[in-house]
């Protein structure tokens, strides 16, 4: 059976604009809304960026911090969501990697398909990290390989897919 839903995704680099143009898509596909957020408040400045976050969402939108364990507790506490936006692909592994989580790669992808499976709209925003200089570190290639592939599972299971430069989404 087909999904009624069409999952959509958003990726790009740093100050690209993939968050706000995320966060539009989601408006237009209804309320209610559930807004994911995998990021966690480390330092001083992850705190602004959170607080930025924060104070351009609609106050209408429900907000689950979970740096973690996604796929599974969004699903326990969807309600009545119209749609699901979750930001972002890229903190979700890193987080799972933090953990020292042998299997992150592979727990990422399992909470991506889980999450597209849900009774709702879905947009998912990710970075992309594979264009610029190979990491010096076999952490960072390691981190970045493993994202390539979690994108491309996403982008293939999306039905709309941008990619976000100077603010411009290219479908």
């Amino acid at each position: 059976m087909e999904q009624a839903w069409s999952p959509r995704a958003s990726a790009g680099g740093a100050r690209s604009g993939k968050s706000s143009f995320a966060e539009r898509v989601a408006a237009e596909c209804g309320e209610p809304v559930v807004y994911v957020a995998t990021a966690t408040a480390d330092d001083d400045e992850m705190v602004e960026r959170i607080a930025s976050h924060r104070a351009r969402r609609p106050q209408t939108w429900r907000t689950i911090e979970k740096p973690t364990g996604v796929a599974e507790f969004v699903a326990s506490e969807l309600g009545d969501a119209a749609t699901v936006l979750v930001e972002d692909l890229t903190l979700m592994l890193s987080n799972l990697m933090a953990d020292n989580e042998s299997q992150a790669e592979f727990r990422a992808v399992d909470d991506l398909k889980a999450l597209l499976g849900l009774q709702a709209n879905v947009v998912l925003v990710s970075n992309e990290v594979g264009m610029g200089v190979v990491p010096a570190y076999p952490l960072g290639r390691v981190f970045r390989d493993a994202l390539g592939r979690l994108n491309q599972a996403a982008a293939a299971a999306c039905g709309e897919v941008y990619f976000l430069v100077a603010g411009l989404p290219l479908q």
